[in-house]
């Protein structure tokens, strides 16, 4: 056994989509917006189910987007068959993508929808008070 494929796991592709694989920017690609009224987020997730994603806010303030891909069988390794993949290229495994909300984010109203694979999440804005202008006495 190679050096590589010792400490890739022994994956049918090559090393650099291995790490590609490993790397949570990579494997679940997160766009984040501001807008007058909310912050919103964009992660793109191929070929998921809204069933197989998680969205959660913890109470430090955190988003957190998680789930997992699961592996395609290969019916070779399982000694059945004739199937024999050539290149695995597509992320599979666990993902997990988090985010500090900022104060202004009301967290009670977070809401999420997926839609062909992107999963959106809107978190609105709290109003932030200005603070008024204190005319101070010269004695």
């Amino acid at each position: 056994m190679s050096v590589i494929s010792h400490l890739m796991g022994n994956e049918i592709l090559d090393p650099f989509l291995s790490m590609v694989n490993k790397c949570p920017v990579l494997n679940a690609p997160t766009d984040w917006k501001e807008t007058p009224e909310a912050h919103v987020f964009i992660a793109d997730l191929p070929g998921l189910k809204k069933e197989e994603v998680k969205v959660e806010v913890d109470g430090d303030g955190y988003l957190t987007i998680s789930g997992e891909r699961k592996a395609p069988e290969d019916r070779e390794a399982k000694g059945g068959g004739e199937e024999k993949w050539h290149r695995v290229e597509r992320f599979r495994g666990k993902f997990s993508r988090r985010f500090r909300l900022p104060r202004n984010a009301k967290r009670e109203e977070i809401k999420a929808c997926m839609e062909d694979g992107v999963l959106t999440v809107i978190v609105p804005k709290a109003e932030e008070k200005k603070p008024e202008a204190k005319r101070v006495e010269i004695r």
